[in-house]
């Protein structure tokens, strides 16, 4: 028995508008989150999520049902972000530098940080360092798919993985430590 992301795709690959309509309406606040992760703005979000489906729908018919449906969406809107930075000249990576030393854990700190507080931080970060902690930390590329994707090194990519780790880290402390401090107002007064 076909399911309805079946009957949705085989509609897309027919070039039906009312199908390509329910896949965007499904799948786009996903697809969307993943554009968000990747640009600076809501607008350029969703520039990149419009030329996303695009290329969704042109490409629907070279799907080949290995894996899973989203999964490869995903990776066309990875693609179609990296493209879009590229093509905006926002990409200057960093050159290799030897690899920072992680030595920070703070649990109870994270705990306290909501996502959109999160996802603020990750938009702050240069252009290089949150492509490579969104490609690493977030859609789980190797540094190895990442130096390729990038055409960087594999060094070049871990090095901008550890500066942005320790830059959303500053950034947390900064935060939890600004939130105490509005607590301990509140309670005071």
């Amino acid at each position: 028995m076909e399911t309805t992301l079946e009957k949705i795709i085989k509609g897309c690959i027919q070039g039906k508008s009312e199908a390509q309509s329910k896949l965007f309406k499904l799948l786009s606040p996903k697809m969307y989150g993943i554009c968000l992760r990747y640009t600076k703005n809501t607008v350029e979000a969703e520039d990149v999520l419009h030329d996303g489906f695009i290329k969704i729908f042109q490409n629907v018919k070279n799907f080949k049902n290995e894996g899973s449906f989203e999964g490869w969406m995903r990776r066309i809107m990875v693609n179609t972000a990296l493209e879009s930075c590229r093509h905006d000249n926002i990409m200057y990576l960093a050159s290799d530098v030897k690899e920072m030393k992680e030595d920070f854990s703070c649990d109870d700190i994270t705990s306290n940080i909501d996502a959109a507080d999160l996802m603020k931080f990750i938009q702050e970060l240069s252009p290089q360092y949150q492509m490579v902690f969104n490609l690493y930390a977030i859609d789980g590329y190797s540094h190895d798919e990442i130096a390729e994707m990038l055409n960087i090194s594999v060094s070049t990519s871990k090095s901008n993985l550890s500066r942005a780790r320790k830059v959303l880290q500053e950034k947390v402390i900064a935060h939890f430590y600004s939130s105490e401090k509005i607590k301990q107002l509140n309670y005071a007064g």
